[in-house]
């Protein structure tokens, strides 16, 4: 990735001054841009999160759901567990 020019970051910089004058015209604080705007914003609607079709009813999902790994490659390796990816293998 390439760093910005000069002229990208002026125009960067002009566009975050007007939005600051917009917002601060508008009478908006820096809670209200972070409560709209913050990266960290997480979404909780989970009503159309459903595992429905994964498996047969009546079956295990938790093999329906390695065998769907399985066949995108993603399961199994030398990868090892969430873990150990996280630790390393050899900590504790």
């Amino acid at each position: 990735m390439t760093e910005p020019s000069g002229t990208q970051c002026g125009a960067r910089d002009e566009v975050r001054d007007v939005l600051r004058t917009v917002w601060a015209a508008q009478g908006a604080t820096a809670a209200d841009l972070d409560d709209d705007c913050s990266p960290t914003k997480a979404c909780k609607n989970m009503v159309g999160v459903s595992f429905d079709g994964l498996a047969e009813p009546g079956s295990d999902l938790r093999s329906a759901w390695r065998e769907k790994l399985q066949r995108e490659g993603k399961l199994g390796g030398s990868e090892g567990s969430i873990r150990d990816l996280v630790l390393g293998s050899g900590q504790s």
